[in-house]
């Protein structure tokens, strides 16, 4: 998708005049998870829909992973799970190549009564957080890198999709990283991925084999709108995930699916310009001995280092989120930075000035873009207001000794959340309320579950 300053309905009709047999259109929201909710409208609502506000359930952005409403949290069973006004994104239309009869899809967003954005509204929430490096004159341009892996949708389990020998037809062993044959073992697959981006104007990058059978990441290339790229980043998903439909295969996005493999992250590229069009981490000058960066770059590491432990409920939204935070399986748990180094949080990759910036590397791929992106940005901002000192910085080749200082628990990263002086100035006090009531009682539900786990340690020696 594109931001777009022509009317709603030029878009609208510049849709149905190059796809006339559109049938239906999906109007699309992310919740306080990521995960896109919203509802299905005939054609004959097309021109109501995005020419006039409509009303949808304000709770659907606070649901738990299960869809479930959570006591304690307004816009639920508790007050009559009132509806607000709603207006279609600019940019956001789009046909739904996959979709056995034509249908398009949009993007919504969601307002309060006196037409101020929705405190809950992960699109408000990014925009909040944002707000304090606009007033000092800096642009975000930042894009998305996502890992997931394709399982086979056959199997009587979860299942890596395996890539075999040829002539032997056994199992290839080994990560196999980088390999561009197990690209070309999903090439039509990836074909369509690229394809139905273009149509939809996401502007899907490069592909990679990565560290694991099955396992691969696609990048987004760089836009100067935070929520944009956040946008890109969900719907991307939802390409990823029903072309692997089509393909005999799922597509997974959990943090951490199986144990002895690698896990898969949300990588953040972020980097600020002011109002001259230069970066703003860069002391403009190019060296290949030493990073470009200034004293300002130092600072939003710091900040960034400084709120990394009570953000980490954010980069690790779900229980199964934790067991990628593990040492030695290049998945920061500890608040380290550093250039060319991917074992490190907050990583600085090679770069001219123009393009330098920072790369967060601690969220999982089942975090929510548009919270991930807030964090950022209010730890960047928090460091540069500040100071912030982000310590010593680890050396390229230099063999990382860690401490674990990020919460590797997920009841911990909640308290630390909670107990945040830092995240609710920026995210809002009702919103990360909320959120931390929303993922404490999921959590307490995951853990009172009765697992097979349970019998296979306990029920013989007890």
């Amino acid at each position: 998708m594109t931001i777009k300053k022509i009317p709603l309905k030029t878009e609208l009709r510049q849709l149905l005049r190059r796809y006339p047999d559109t049938a239906s259109m999906d109007v699309l929201i992310p919740d306080m998870l990521g995960f896109l909710k919203g509802k299905r409208i005939r054609a004959r609502d097309f021109d109501k829909v995005c020419n006039e506000p409509f009303c949808f359930c304000a709770g659907a952005v606070m649901l738990t992973s299960l869809g479930e409403v959570v006591s304690g949290i307004p816009y639920g069973g508790g007050d009559g799970d009132p509806d607000v006004p709603c207006t279609i994104v600019p940019g956001s239309l789009a046909p739904i190549p996959w979709s056995k009869r034509p249908a398009a899809q949009a993007l919504f967003r969601m307002f309060e009564k006196d037409g101020s954005p929705f405190f809950a509204d992960p699109r408000a929430v990014v925009e909040r957080a944002t707000a304090p490096l606009r007033t000092m004159g800096l642009k975000i341009v930042m894009a998305t890198e996502l890992e997931f892996y394709l399982l086979d949708a056959k199997a009587d389990k979860p299942t890596a999709r395996t890539a075999r020998i040829a002539g032997i037809g056994r199992p290839q062993p080994g990560p196999q990283v980088y390999r561009l044959e197990d690209l070309d073992d999903v090439q039509p697959f990836l074909n369509d991925v690229y394809d139905i981006c273009e149509v939809q104007n996401i502007p899907a990058d490069a592909t990679i084999s990565e560290y694991a059978p099955g396992q691969f990441e696609i990048n987004l290339l760089h836009v100067d709108d935070p929520v944009l790229a956040c946008d890109h980043a969900v719907l991307l998903k939802r390409v990823v995930k029903a072309v692997a439909r089509k393909h005999g295969f799922v597509a997974c996005f959990m943090a951490k699916p199986f144990a002895e493999d690698s896990g898969s992250g949300l990588h953040i590229h972020m980097s600020l310009v002011d109002k001259h069009g230069k970066n703003y981490f860069s002391h403009g000058k190019d060296s290949m001995a030493s990073p470009p960066f200034s004293a300002r770059l130092r600072y939003a590491v710091g900040g960034l280092l400084k709120t990394m432990a009570e953000a980490t409920a954010l980069f690790a939204p779900n229980a199964n989120s934790y067991r990628r935070l593990l040492p030695e399986n290049f998945a920061p748990v500890d608040t380290n930075w550093g250039v060319n180094h991917r074992s490190v949080a907050v990583r600085v990759p090679l770069s001219d000035s123009k393009n330098l910036r920072i790369e967060h590397r601690v969220a999982g791929a089942d975090a929510n873009p548009y919270l991930v992106t807030a964090a950022i940005a209010a730890g960047i901002h928090y460091g540069l207001k500040n100071k912030c000192d982000p310590g010593r910085m680890i050396e390229e080749g230099e063999r990382v000794l860690l401490k674990t200082r990020i919460p590797d628990r997920w009841d911990a990263a909640i308290d630390k959340f909670s107990r945040s002086k830092v995240l609710p100035e920026y995210l809002g006090e009702r919103y990360c309320k909320y959120y931390a009531i929303n993922r404490r009682t999921e959590c307490r539900a995951f853990h009172n579950t009765i697992s097979p786990l349970d019998f296979d340690w306990y029920l013989r020696s007890v």
